[in-house]
Parts: structure tokens; sequence; C-alpha cells
């Protein structure tokens, strides 16, 4: 008898999930799941959505490009970006090649999940990538001063609202359902993984839809967090590796089984070079890491790159995942 193979869940947006967790995770046996918040309203994806009144491909041409086992030149194409000197949105320039296929396609079709399909037969998709909902929703981050700001982009890089200013949750309105093929997916999950990615833009964003909580709390897979690698001004400045675990089980509405952080805090310099020279003047610190952790919950290891900018490196990432995951 064949031994059944694992089904991993991935929750994420963004550059960072895609990178270091789908492209390694594909070219093992493994049944993959990569699931994506459906708030994305800046740039490219943005301005498509408000033209055409389509859902947002921004975040999910990511995991499909991390998933496809397509040739050189469709993945090269995938990424193409036209009129790169046309300002669409502010500091947002052209539009990119998927973002164009998939809400065409949509847009013809009048149906996303066809849309998806005939992405996934283009791009020869290993496994698959779809939304968490298939409804039109965006998200609203109420700050600690009860002011609103409206949208994954202006979350994520805006400036017109005061970024000293934490934020006191997070909600859908227009509210939406969790996508029923989704839902499936959790439930017959093994493993499920979150992150890393932006706490509120990227992964919160994936548990605001209606019905996500209580799939969540009845599959059996194990659930695990990667912390993000550095602190956002405008969502977790001054975090701890503790605050971020405790803010995705409040949305998730159920204990983590595993969290996954980086414990390499020798590099300060690093991070003010990174922060000048990249112009990241909203990244801010590594993440706090609090004492008394329980160690069968809380992994630290070394996640950073050795050199160069602070970031997370994958084959580090995926040892630690090794070990909880036995791939």
């Amino acid at each position: 008898m064949s031994k059944k193979r694992k089904k991993i869940v991935c929750f994420g947006g963004g550059g960072g999930m895609p990178k270091l967790i789908l492209e390694p995770l594909k070219d093992l046996d493994l049944d993959l799941v990569a699931i994506t918040s459906m708030v994305d309203n800046g740039g490219s994806t943005g301005a498509l959505r408000k033209e055409f009144n389509v859902l947002p491909a921004g975040d999910i041409r990511r995991h499909l490009l991390a998933l496809s086992e397509a040739e050189e030149w469709k993945k090269k194409l995938w990424n193409f970006r036209f009129a790169k000197n046309i300002e669409i949105s502010p500091e947002h320039f052209g539009h990119n090649f998927a973002n164009v296929f998939i809400s065409g396609l949509e847009y013809l079709l009048g149906d996303f999940e066809k849309a998806l399909e005939i992405t996934h037969e283009f791009l020869k998709v290993k496994g698959k990538a779809m939304p968490v909902t298939l409804d039109k929703v965006q998200i609203i981050a109420e700050l600690e001063d009860g002011s609103l700001v409206e949208g994954e982009d202006e979350i994520d890089l805006g400036q017109n609202h005061n970024r000293n200013l934490k934020i006191k949750r997070a909600y859908l309105n227009p509210g939406g359902k969790t996508y029923k093929k989704a839902i499936e997916e959790i439930e017959t999950a093994d493993f499920i993984i979150i992150g890393p990615g932006d706490l509120y833009s990227s992964l919160i964003a994936c548990f605001l839809t209606e019905g996500i909580k209580e799939v969540m709390k009845k599959t059996s897979a194990k659930k695990i967090f990667i912390c993000p690698a550095m602190n956002k001004l405008g969502e977790t400045q001054g975090y701890s590796v503790k605050d971020f675990a405790e803010k995705i089980e409040e949305y998730m509405g159920i204990s983590l089984d595993f969290v996954i952080f980086n414990n390499n805090i020798s590099a300060d310099e690093r991070i003010e070079k990174f922060k000048e020279e990249m112009k990241k003047e909203f990244v801010l610190d590594l993440p706090k890491i609090n004492y008394g952790l329980d160690e069968n919950k809380f992994i630290g290891a070394d996640l950073l790159l050795d050199e160069g900018e602070i970031k997370y490196d994958k084959n580090k990432i995926f040892k630690v995942l090794k070990r909880i995951v036995n791939f």
C-alpha cells in the first residue's frame, strides 16, 4: 500500500511566503495548497480591480508562480511589467502581466474560478493556489485612537494616517464568506503553515472571512506559525514573538501548535544599513524574544541570511520545518 502524501495548507500573501515556503516545498512529494487573502487594493492590482470590478490578483499570482513547473519563458512573462515609467497610483508603476492575464480572464469569462483553472493549466501548477474568499472584500484597521484605515495598501505602506498609532483590531467591510474549496482543503490538511509575512495586511487578512474560525477549530491539522523577521511601523511596532503568536491565535480562533522564530539578534548594524540602503523607513527592529517560552511550542533558530539584507534564509526555515513535519 502506498504511503499517503501529507497535505500542507499555507496561508499568506506578499512575496515572502511564496519564495520561502512554497518554492522549497513544491519539490517534495506533498499535497500542497496555498491560500491567500483577497484584500490587495494597491498598484496594478488595485487599478484593475477598480476599473473592471474584478477580484485582486496581486497575491495569488505570486502563489501560482511559486508552484509553477512551466517553461522558463512563461515564468519570465508572468513577472513582466508593462509601462514601467507610467505611475498608475502613488509610487506604483505599470501593469504586471500576471495581473492583466488573471483579471482579463475573469472579466471576459465572468468567473474567477474558471480564470484560476486556466491559469493553473498555463503555468503547470503543482498543487493548488486559491483565494480565501470569492467575495469582493476590503480590510479595515481600527487604530488605538478609534480612527479607521481603509484598504491593504494604506495599512501596508500608506502615509495618510498616523503610523505611530497601534492597530486595535482588523475586520472586513464589506465582509465575505470563506471559499468552499478552501474550507475543504483546511478540513483535510495534515499541517497548516502561516507566514511569514506582514501581520495584519498579509496574515490576519486571511482569517477575517465568515466561517474561517470554525473550520480552523474543526481541522485536526497541526498549526505552524512563522514569526516575521522584523517589526514594522504602522503594524507591529514593539511586538515580541509572543505578541505575534497571540494575535494570530486571536484571529484564527484556536491555539497554535508551533511558533518558529528567529533567535539571531546580533544584526543591529545590518538592520540600520538595510533600512538606509533600501529606504525601508517602515522597517524597525527584530521582534523581542520573551523569557520563559514553552520550548515545545516556540522553536527558536538562526533564520536570517548570513549577510546582506535582513531577510529569512529559505534553507534555514526548511530545516526547522523538516523537523516538525518530517518531510
